[in-house]
C-alpha cells in the first residue's frame, strides 16, 4: 500500500546536521530525503516531488536564497523553509521576498522545525486544494464537460472553435440529454463573451402568461401584481448569451417579439412604451424537427432562418458508442471525486449494450446510482443499475441463443457466473436459499460470487 506519509527534502552540507534533521523529522512521522548540496537537491526534486523542503541558507555551491528560486521553476508549488544563523537574518528576508515560505533561525529546539514544516504542509494541502478546486470550476464552465472520441463529436469541438467569437445566433439540435445545454454552456465560455452573463431559459418551465415578462421584463402596473418594475432575461444577459431551451414549444406570439429583436436589436418591456437597445448573442436548443413544425403552423418559418444561422446537430448516444467510456470516466469522477471509482472491462461492455434512450444525462444517472449503492473501487456489471429494457438488440443475440450472446458481448467466465447469478436472484426476488438450490451451489459459494 502507498505510503501517505509526507515527504520533506532537506538541504545541508553537513552531513551530520542532515542526519540530526531527519532524524528529528522521522520521528514526527516524515518520510526524508538529504542533499548535501543545492545541485544535488534540485537533482532530486527533478525525480519526486517533495511535499516540502527544509533548507540551510549558507551553503558552498550555491546558496539556499538562490535554491528557492531555482526550486520554484521546477515544482512552484512546493514550500521552501530555510535555516539561518541568527547573524543572517536579513538573508532570510530576502529569502521569503524571494518565495520561501518560512525560516528558523539556529540554534533551534527539536519541537520549533516540526511546528513551521506543519505549517508549511498544511500550506502545501491548502495550495492542492485550490488547484482542484480550480480545475473542478474550469470543467463546468468551459470545454471541459464537452467529451467525446467520436467523429461526430471531434466535428462539433471544430465548429464550437471556429464559432466561439461569433455573435451570429446557434440552433442547437438532438434528443433530450445529449449535452445541448453543455455545447451551448461552452460555445458562450469559449469566446470573447465568456466575463459576461451566460442566462438559460427553458421555454417549456416557464407559464406562458410570464414567459414574455420574464423575457423582456415590464414597467410597473403592467399587469395585477407588477408593483415594480423588472428587468428581462435579454438585459441580463446584455453583452453575453442567452440561451432558449426548448424553443420549438414557445408560444407563436412570443416568437413573433423574439422575431423583432432579432431584427432590430432591441426590446420593449411589457406595458412599456420605449425600446433599450441589447447586445445578445443567442443560442437556442431544440428536441424537435422544426421544419415539421412549420409545416404544421406551430413556429414561424422567418424565426427558424434567423435562429438557424449556425446548425449544431448532436446525435444520440446510442450512434456514437465509443463515447460511452469517455462519459462514463467524466461522471464517476463527478459523482466520486478523489475516491479513484473505476468500471471494469465486463462493465463497460455491459454500459455499451444499452440503448441510452436518456443518452448522457441517463447514462450519467446510472453512474450516479451505482456509486451510490456500490462500495466496490472498481464496478462490474452486477453492480450497475442499468435501465430495464433497453438492451440493444442489435449489439445482443440473446434472443437467439445465450450462448451466442455471451460470445458476441465477450464475457469472461466470471462475469457470466454473475450474470446468471443476478438474474436468478432476481427471479427468486432476493431468497438466496431459493437461488442457492436453482443454481446448484452452496451459500458460501453464492455469497462469493455476489461479492466478486
Amino acid at each position: 500500500m502507498e505510503n501517505q506519509e509526507p515527504s520533506i527534502l532537506i538541504v545541508d552540507d553537513d552531513p551530520a546536521m542532515g542526519q540530526m534533521l531527519a532524524s528529528m523529522l522521522g520521528d514526527s512521522g516524515y518520510q526524508q530525503t538529504v542533499a548535501t548540496s543545492a545541485q544535488e537537491a534540485l537533482e532530486a526534486a527533478r525525480h519526486e516531488d517533495f511535499d516540502a523542503v527544509l533548507s540551510d541558507i549558507k551553503m558552498p555551491g550555491g546558496s539556499g536564497v538562490e535554491l528557492v528560486g531555482q526550486l520554484r521553476e521546477i515544482r512552484a508549488g512546493t514550500p521552501v523553509v530555510l535555516m539561518t544563523a541568527f547573524g543572517s537574518i536579513d538573508s532570510a528576508v530576502d529569502a521569503m521576498r524571494a518565495g520561501a515560505f518560512d525560516y528558523v533561525t539556529k540554534p533551534f529546539r527539536r519541537g520549533e522545525i516540526t511546528v513551521v514544516m506543519d505549517r508549511a504542509l498544511e500550506h502545501r494541502a491548502l495550495e492542492l486544494e485550490n488547484r482542484r478546486l480550480r480545475a473542478a470550476v474550469d470543467k463546468t464552465t468551459a470545454v471541459g464537460d464537452l467529451k467525446g472520441e467520436s467523429a461526430a463529436m471531434r466535428e462539433i469541438f471544430s465548429l464550437v472553435r471556429k464559432v466561439a467569437n461569433s455573435s451570429s445566433s446557434v440552433l442547437i439540435t438532438g434528443e433530450s440529454g445529449t449535452g445541448k445545454e453543455v455545447v451551448a454552456r461552452t460555445l458562450h465560455f469559449s469566446g470573447n463573451r465568456k466575463d459576461a452573463a451566460f442566462v438559460p431559459v427553458n421555454c417549456t418551465a416557464i407559464p406562458e402568461g410570464l414567459l414574455e415578462s420574464e423575457l423582456f421584463g415590464h414597467v410597473r402596473g403592467a399587469f395585477t401584481g407588477a408593483s415594480a418594475s423588472k428587468k428581462g432575461l435579454f438585459e441580463k444577459a446584455n453583452s453575453g448569451t442567452l440561451f432558449l431551451d426548448e424553443i420549438g414549444d414557445m408560444p407563436l406570439s412570443l416568437q413573433s417579439k423574439l422575431l423583432r429583436v432579432l431584427q432590430d436589436g432591441e426590446i420593449r418591456p411589457v406595458g412599456g412604451t420605449t425600446t433599450t437597445k441589447v447586445d445578445v448573442r443567442i443560442v437556442s436548443a431544440t428536441h424537435q424537427d422544426l421544419r415539421e413544425q412549420i409545416k404544421v403552423g406551430k413556429f414561424r418559418q422567418d424565426l427558424f432562418y434567423r435562429l438557424d444561422v449556425i446548425p449544431v446537430h448532436i446525435p444520440p448516444l446510442r450512434s456514437r458508442p465509443e463515447d460511452i467510456m469517455r462519459l462514463a470516466q467524466l461522471f464517476l469522477e463527478r459523482h466520486a471525486p478523489g475516491e479513484r471509482r473505476t468500471l471494469s472491462d465486463g462493465a463497460m461492455r455491459a454500459l455499451g449494450r444499452c440503448s441510452w434512450e436518456g443518452n448522457a444525462r441517463e447514462l450519467e444517472n446510472v453512474i450516479e446510482r451505482s456509486l451510490a449503492v456500490s462500495d466496490k473501487s472498481e464496478l462490474e456489471p452486477d453492480d450497475l443499475l442499468l435501465p430495464s429494457g433497453e438492451v440493444d438488440t442489435s449489439r445482443d443475440e440473446s434472443a437467439k441463443d445465450p450462448l451466442d450472446f455471451a460470445l458476441s458481448a465477450q464475457l469472461t467466465l466470471r462475469e457470466l457466473e454473475a450474470l446468471y447469478t443476478k438474474r436468478v436472484l432476481l427471479q427468486t426476488k432476493g431468497n438466496k436459499l431459493q437461488a442457492a438450490k436453482l443454481l446448484g451451489i452452496n451459500r458460501r459459494t453464492l455469497y462469493r460470487r455476489g461479492e466478486a
